[in-house]
């Protein structure tokens, strides 16, 4: 079978991106699921109604999410709602929503966990001992983690400690694409598969934004970047999988340009 994952949507203009491409996308690489970081999607950062509706009505199959995953109030209604929007599953189970789903397709089915890292983050659960765990209480013999983690070192790890039973461990959160793509026994890693945002901006946010901050260390609220006639980058990466074992077979990371008018 064949997986495709987009990296952070990043505001509307990256939902716009979305809209435009992953319907291509999906035909370029014939894929059977797509899944979509929706981390960033609302305009003022994390997830909320209007954005996640945007990223299903794309073409999306699973959305998952992040640190930012309960920014807004009506996100936390959709999590418990809906069965494919996720939230970090070592966010524990006194929060809204859940952080695993499985989708059925008769002969198989595919299994999404969403996790958060613990390096220069927020606290949560411990992501490896909550990795091991879901995993053992698979049914999916095709299993698609997001690891949603700043440090590479933490990424790098997870990819090494879910090879041979995870059929791919995918970074996110950090919103430039890594060039480590690779098959780790069977396992498909790739430290972070880019943003869907902007490309003349500071990690989808307004570039005037971030330098003031690092200028004036005073706090700034950040500011999606738009404009007319932009390059909005849509990245990620394209698995095949095969469905009996649930080993990957390929990772390709692609990143596809939308011109915004």
């Amino acid at each position: 079978m064949k997986v495709v994952f987009i990296g952070d949507v990043c505001g509307k203009a990256g939902c716009e991106a979305l809209s435009a491409l992953l319907p291509e996308i999906k035909r370029e690489f014939s894929a059977d699921v797509a899944i979509v970081n929706g981390e960033n999607s609302a305009d003022t950062n994390g997830i909320n109604t209007r954005s996640a509706e945007a990223i299903f009505a794309a073409g999306a199959d699973v959305i998952t999410t992040g640190n930012h995953a309960f920014r807004h109030q009506s996100a936390r209604e959709d999590f418990e709602r809906l069965d494919t929007l996720l939230r970090p599953a070592n966010f524990g189970d006194d929060v809204p929503g859940k952080g695993v789903c499985e989708l059925d397709f008769g002969a198989y089915s595919i299994a999404v966990v969403n996790l958060v890292g613990t390096a220069f983050m927020s606290p949560a659960d411990n992501p490896f001992k909550c990795a091991e765990e879901l995993l053992n209480r698979m049914k999916s013999k095709i299993i698609i983690v997001d690891f949603h983690a700043e440090a590479t070192s933490e990424k790098r790890a997870m990819g090494f400690f879910l090879a041979g039973k995870a059929s791919a461990v995918l970074g996110t959160h950090t919103h430039v694409q890594t060039a480590d793509e690779q098959l780790i026994d069977g396992t498909a890693y790739i430290t972070d598969v880019g943003m869907t945002g902007v490309r003349d901006s500071i990690l989808g946010v307004e570039k005037s934004v971030i330098i003031e901050k690092f200028l004036t260390y005073y706090p700034k609220k950040h500011v999606f970047a738009s404009g007319d006639n932009c390059n909005i980058d849509v990245c990620g990466a394209a698995l095949e999988i095969d469905q009996k074992t649930g080993k990957a077979l390929s990772i390709t990371r692609f990143c596809r340009t939308f011109i915004q008018k």
